[in-house]
């Protein structure tokens, strides 16, 4: 399954930037960092000795006004990178990760946001055997969220510029497999660019548009995948998401959701038996349904056919006690046409990540 979800989770990814590729004019980044791993959660402790360090490789292609999106968002980069990352700590082991990343500039392009997503691979993961220690990381490949906040002076010499400013870097299997405690490093960072036009000035699009105005529109998603139990050695199990939503574009960057989903989760039937058995004074009877029925709220926020989706739900239906009624949702829808699009997201309550959903929906 592991497997599946690195080819999914590609695929995704070269589809989201193969629209771009009319753009010519590029620059490449190469960063160190050096921090520390938060305390997010008590049962990773034990890994947080040392400092991390590593490196951050940017190939980042300019956009210049061409779309209506580009001019939306101050003319942003996007591109892919490479992150190393070594905790300097045997257990966790050295993470290698490839990312697809957009840089959103701020303060006349003098401060620029960066938003990365992709896969990771820990060379050390959790082993019952060899190396139970590692509770961060249940499975060889992790999904990857980074971010960079940098100031950015470009062209000091020729194509050169410098940037520095703060990271941080996050690696989670969305508990795809347990164990999956997570880390979250917290980092500073300096590095150097180099803009292959070697051009100071660039010649930017402004246009003028018309309102965005578009009717409300109804959606239907399936979402799926696998997961498994905090508890270690119940396996993996299928789950599958039902969703129906309204849906309504309140601007060219915005959209408002409200909605509503089943959920069919085989992992909390395994753990309601498993906890029945194991402590019978939890008042768990084994035969708890593991259903549930959700209401949300949601947005999208556009970034031509792709949009990142953020959602808060309340459990409407909640047969079996698990991490809270309140569950929030976030992640990536992709429109492949007007009415069909894709999605990968992830479900948690709060900090405690329950699946990473794949998904197809349709759009009337």
């Amino acid at each position: 399954m592991t497997y599946r979800i690195i080819v999914l989770i590609l695929l995704f990814s070269s589809t989201l930037f193969s629209q771009e590729n009319e753009e010519t004019t590029s620059f490449i980044d190469v960063n160190y960092f050096t921090g520390t791993i938060a305390r997010h959660n008590k049962d990773i402790s034990h890994l947080v000795k040392n400092h991390p360090d590593g490196l951050i490789l940017g190939y980042n292609f300019k956009t210049f006004g061409k779309k209506r999106w580009q001019q939306a968002y101050n003319y942003p980069d996007w591109g892919f990178s490479f992150v190393y990352h070594n905790p300097h700590n045997s257990i966790l082991g050295e993470n290698y990760g490839v990312f697809g990343h957009y840089n959103f500039y701020f303060l006349k392009r003098n401060l620029f946001f960066r938003l990365g997503s992709g896969i990771t691979y820990a060379n050390n993961p959790f082993d019952i055997e060899t190396n139970f220690k590692n509770n961060a990381y249940g499975s060889s490949f992790v999904s990857s969220t980074y971010m960079m906040l940098n100031y950015n002076k470009q062209h000091i010499y020729k194509g050169f510029g410098v940037q520095g400013g703060i990271s941080l870097i996050h690696y989670s299997n969305g508990n795809v497999k347990a164990p999956n405690s997570s880390t979250n490093t917290l980092a500073i960072n300096i590095g150097v660019q180099y803009d292959f036009s070697e051009e100071k000035e660039q010649d930017y699009i402004r246009s003028s548009f018309e309102r965005f105005i578009e009717p409300i529109n109804f959606n239907f998603v399936v979402r799926g995948g696998l997961n498994e139990s905090d508890y270690i050695g119940l396996g993996q199990q299928p789950f599958a998401v039902f969703s129906a939503y309204a849906n309504k574009r309140v601007s060219f960057l915005s959209s408002l959701q409200v909605g509503a989903e089943a959920f069919f989760a085989k992992f909390l039937q395994k753990q309601a038996e498993y906890t029945a058995a194991a402590f019978p004074t939890s008042g768990v009877t084994g035969d708890e349904d593991y259903k549930r029925v959700g209401v949300f709220v949601g947005h999208e926020l556009h970034l031509n056919d792709l949009a990142f989706v953020t959602q808060v739900g309340y459990y409407a239906y909640y047969p079996y006690e698990f991490e809270g009624r309140v569950y929030i949702r976030a992640g990536m829808n992709y429109y492949f046409t007007k009415h069909i699009f894709g999605a990968v997201t992830l479900k948690s309550h709060g900090a405690k990540a329950e699946a990473i959903e794949f998904g197809i929906g349709y759009r009337i």
